[in-house]
């Protein structure tokens, strides 16, 4: 329960899904949690002072050395864990900018390219990446420029995506 105490109630998390030119999709295999040893998205927690979509470029820079940019919003995983906690994911579609792919020796096994249709049919793939994989929607972009929606509410950075 060290994670409920540090985050409270209400958790929000990020994943970056970073394809490559050939369509491969950068996956990682956690050392830890509830992925441990399957493949997933490279994902972590939003921190203090951070947009979602700057965590999520923080966290796959963090657990790949890949530096990316923001392409759009993809999904939302959202849940409730034992009757208590929310527990909330944004899922961005990144593109890379730069970097040379190593994977964070700490908090994962291994991080790499891996074409979508190996991973439909891996064992060790996540549910989330078997259902993004099949996805077919349209992707929620940016609003471009800086938005204020009133100083009234105090916001540093707000950004919309739609």
């Amino acid at each position: 329960m060290g994670e409920q105490k540090k985050r409270g109630n209400v958790w929000l998390a990020v994943a970056g899904l970073v394809k490559s030119d050939d369509g491969k999709w950068l996956v990682v295999k956690k050392k830890y949690g509830g992925l441990k040893g399957k493949w997933s998205l490279p994902a972590g927690f939003v921190e203090e002072g951070e947009t979602a979509d700057e965590a999520a470029i923080r966290e796959v820079k963090e657990e790949t050395g890949l530096m990316c940019h923001v392409i759009g919003l993809v999904g939302l995983r959202t849940g409730v864990i034992h009757d208590e906690i929310s527990d909330n994911m944004l899922v961005f579609l990144l593109e890379k900018i730069e970097g040379t792919l190593e994977h964070q020796e700490n908090e994962l096994y291994e991080a790499k390219f891996i074409d979508p249709e190996e991973l439909l049919n891996d064992k060790d793939a996540s549910i989330l990446l078997h259902l993004l994989i099949g996805k077919k929607s349209t992707l929620l972009r940016p609003e471009p420029g800086q938005i204020n929606p009133g100083d009234q509410f105090g916001y540093t950075t707000y950004k919309i995506f739609i």
